[in-house]
């Protein structure tokens, strides 16, 4: 059963009309931009390119992971423009999820017709530990 997350949906309308306007195949960061454009009119607050910190056995590493972007510190929303979502994309937005603490996450591949084929929800479980809920095939 699917729990309805008002901020979760509002992002995703966002993004639904950013590929209803702009269609596929562009660049990530053209989507990047718009998505960005579109969630600022829609009043919903972001950060873009946001440093996820990595340490490894105490020592804070500067390794370039960044979240594409991150709304209201609750949802990073990572951004792809590829053939088809693959589990290594999967990977890449848990690993930001357990990096950054933050509970929710929306991967979204603009490359795909319609746009709902390409988009994936993962989220926190009870243990803190990042489970993936794909909303609709990728395929």
């Amino acid at each position: 059963m699917k729990v309805s997350d008002p901020l979760t949906e509002g992002i995703l309308g966002a993004a639904i009309e950013v590929h209803r306007t702009l269609g596929p195949g562009l660049l990530e960061s053209v989507y990047e931009e718009s998505l960005c454009h579109e969630l600022a009119l829609r009043r919903l607050a972001f950060q873009r390119q946001v440093a996820c910190p990595v340490s490894y056995k105490g020592v804070a590493l500067d390794c370039g992971f960044r979240a594409d972007v991150v709304v209201q510190e609750e949802v990073i929303l990572e951004i792809k423009a590829v053939e088809r979502l693959l589990p290594v994309h999967s990977a890449q937005l848990i690993t930001y999820l357990k990096l950054a603490r933050i509970p929710k996450g929306l991967l979204v591949n603009f490359n795909v017709t319609p746009l709902r084929q390409g988009i994936r929800r993962l989220h926190a479980g009870p243990d803190g530990k990042p489970q993936g809920e794909m909303l609709i095939s990728s395929q």
